[in-house]
């Protein structure tokens, strides 16, 4: 049982490596700003949220924070945008545990239209919505500013969606199917070492 755990250790570890260089390699290319409105963070969500809540949540929200940390822009719009980015984590993942249930297979095609759908959602909540409430000016006002940035952050995510989801959620299959494969050996060797013990 000991070395089940350790497995299971070394398999979660993986993950967590995983879930680290996401976080690294999605705030180095904001920060490398190769577009405007360069936004990577959903591409990484989306794969996370088709695993289940934690990681769904979790990778937006340390995304944004980390970001803001180290371009010491930490204030009130670091909890909006990390509080609406980490809804929306919940959301997909709950989204795609009902089209898992369904058998309907989550792949580049599903990322690119919920990174479209969370775009427009997180968008419209942090424009014209939170600018409207937070800076004081016309709902109209702030919903017509915000169409060109929607604009480009569609490409952006877009772009993301399709290049990057898909390389992500082969790596976290890989260590899925490691972790299986190592759990399988373990139950063989224990039953082999439990014949052996008879």
């Amino acid at each position: 049982m000991n070395r089940r755990r350790a497995k299971l250790g070394i398999a979660s570890a993986a993950r967590l490596i995983l879930f680290g260089i996401g976080l690294g390699v999605s705030t180095a290319l904001r920060f490398a700003r190769l577009f405007p409105n360069n936004d990577p963070i959903m591409a990484v969500t989306l794969p996370y949220a088709k695993r289940g809540r934690l990681a769904a949540v979790a990778f937006p929200v340390l995304a944004i924070v980390l970001f803001d940390l180290l371009s010491k822009k930490v204030g009130v719009w670091t909890l909006v945008t990390a509080g609406i980015y980490g809804f929306l984590g919940l959301g997909f993942s709950a989204l795609y545990a009902a089209l898992a249930e369904r058998g309907r297979p989550i792949g580049r095609g599903v990322f690119f239209l919920s990174g479209v759908a969370g775009v427009l959602v997180y968008d419209f909540l942090t424009g014209p919505l939170m600018s409207s409430a937070l800076f004081r000016i016309s709902f109209v006002q702030a919903f017509v500013g915000q169409i060109p940035f929607t604009l480009r952050h569609l490409a952006s995510v877009s772009l993301y969606t399709l290049a990057v989801s898909p390389l992500v959620d082969r790596a976290l299959e890989g260590v899925e199917r490691s972790k299986g494969q190592a759990l399988l050996r373990l139950d063989e060797r224990d039953r082999q070492s439990e014949a052996a013990g008879r």
